[in-house]
């Protein structure tokens, strides 16, 4: 207390009403935790589903092997994989048969009986279809990722090209389209086929893989810009006469 009375936060120089700083050590505890759960769960989530199903194959697959090839049968513990790799050699074996003069025989005819069956042909040849174009070599089942203008104008999709359409539905359009499947988020497997005018389709510079994740994410995970998708995106499908690149729709500021 001075002579004038006592001191005032002004005359003293200090301000009575500072907040204390916060607690550094919780807001450390609580940002290793949310870390430890952004690594830890992704990879417990993925160990359990490879387990669940490894244990499904081995299940399904194990009953059928001879107990003389099975070598649980001669160890006193399970060995896990026995079933997956009993899997991937017999039809490592079923494709071998098939690709010969007789096994393409027997598949034949076994196609000509189930063509006979009203249900069963409609089911088996929309399998076999999708399952020769995810897994065939020698075409890609996407080949670009593309942004288009739906459902209405000024509202982006973004989707991928499947092929170049022909057929009657390129005789009745007016102008060249392509196929361009948008699938839907969080679940890419479902979507639909929109038929688009080349020149009104923008080609992005990611990959295949990244739009798959950025549609999978619910656009959560965003795509690196430039991350090697320009050294790819012109080499199965040419942008088209009209076409909208994407580096002359982004104006560089």
């Amino acid at each position: 207390m001075s002579a004038d009375g006592p001191e005032t936060p002004q005359s003293s120089g200090r301000t009575r009403d500072a907040r204390p700083a916060g607690n550094p050590l919780g807001h450390r505890l609580r940002t290793w935790f949310l870390t430890g759960i952004v690594v830890a769960a992704p990879l417990s989530i993925t160990i359990y589903l490879l387990w669940s199903f490894l244990s499904f194959v081995d299940d399904a697959v194990t009953p059928f092997i001879p107990e003389r090839y099975n070598p649980e049968h001669y160890l006193p513990f399970s060995v896990p994989g026995i079933g997956l790799l009993a899997l991937v050699v017999a039809l490592t074996l079923l494709g071998f048969l098939t690709a010969n003069l007789v096994g393409r025989s027997l598949i034949r005819l076994g196609e000509k009986i189930l063509d006979r069956m009203p249900i069963v042909r409609s089911i088996y040849g929309t399998l076999k279809q999708v399952f020769e174009m995810v897994i065939s070599t020698k075409s890609s089942s996407f080949k670009d990722v593309v942004l288009i203008e739906y459902p209405r104008p000024g509202q982006w999709s973004m989707g991928f090209v499947t092929n170049e359409t022909k057929g009657e539905i390129q005789e009745r359009t007016v102008e060249d389209v392509i196929c361009v499947f948008i699938p839907m988020a969080p679940a890419p497997t479902g979507g639909f086929l929109v038929f688009v005018p080349k020149k009104d389709v923008i080609y992005l510079d990611m990959t295949i893989d990244e739009g798959m994740k950025y549609v999978f994410s619910a656009g959560l995970v965003v795509p690196t810009a430039g991350n090697g998708g320009k050294a790819r995106r012109l080499s199965r499908m040419q942008v088209p006469d009209g076409g909208v690149p994407l580096e002359q729709v982004k104006k560089d500021p």
